[in-house]
């Protein structure tokens, strides 16, 4: 790739919401500052080798990888997001940034890049819509390295009452909001994929009517399959840190 020439490669047909992708910046701008900010840095903290942006939408990571850049001025970006006209607008950002990415139109469930690619993964507030969450978690350890490490930051199912309401707005909510869902039980999935073993997590009470609460954590890549009695330590409770 040439400097700061970012660049945007198309495969197949994949997801199409315009009008998602026109609103997105500007409803989500005062979440960005106020409640969002932070969880970005954490993903973007100590960057190094080869960093894939797992679902880029319209390039909020960005700032946050030119911050890293500035310190580490190695690291190797790349992105991958389906919907076009998200990924048209983050390849504007990038443009803006002069980041040099290439932004790739890969689904998480089909990455086009080789085995053992990726020093680090980074992922946020992209499991909420992805089609078939195993399959893109077994796409993730199959493209980091061994010991890599899968960051990330997602909005999840909540509990008692909330989480009722979230189950009954959840269809009318997931046609409008280009197919995030609210109600995913992300963590476990994480949680239990045998080619990971979490080794941070934390429970964020943070949150917008509806969408909360949030967690954010790292999963690092193994090997081979853990043995069933890692599985102990993931029962283990929880810890929660206020946003």
């Amino acid at each position: 790739m040439s400097p700061n020439k970012p660049t945007m490669t198309t495969t197949k047909p994949n997801p199409s919401h315009p009008f998602f992708a026109a609103v997105y910046d500007p409803v989500m701008a005062h979440a960005e500052r106020v409640l969002l900010e932070d969880h970005r840095e954490y993903l973007a903290a100590d960057l190094h080798g080869a960093v894939l942006d797992l679902g880029a939408g319209t390039g909020a990571m960005f700032p946050y990888f030119e911050a890293s850049l500035a310190h580490n001025p190695s690291i190797d970006l790349h992105a991958i997001e389906p919907d076009a006209h998200m990924r048209r607008r983050a390849v504007e950002r990038a443009t803006n940034l002069g980041l040099d990415i290439e932004v790739r139109s890969d689904g998480a469930g089909s990455l086009s890049y080789a085995d053992d690619s990726f020093d680090v993964v980074v992922t946020s507030l992209v499991f909420c819509t992805i089609p078939d969450v195993e399959t893109a978690l077994d796409e993730v350890a199959r493209v980091l390295k061994p010991g890599g490490e899968f960051r990330f930051f997602e909005h999840v199912h909540a509990d008692g009452l909330l989480a009722r309401l979230q189950d009954i707005v959840n269809p009318i909510w997931r046609r409008g909001a280009a197919g995030c869902n609210l109600n995913r039980d992300t963590v476990t999935m994480f949680r239990n994929h045998d080619r990971f073993e979490m080794t941070e997590f934390d429970t964020l009470e943070i949150g917008i009517p509806l969408v909360a609460p949030f967690v954010r954590g790292t999963l690092v890549s193994q090997e081979t399959s853990r043995k069933p009695w890692h599985r102990v330590f993931d029962s283990l409770p929880l810890v929660s840190i206020p946003g």
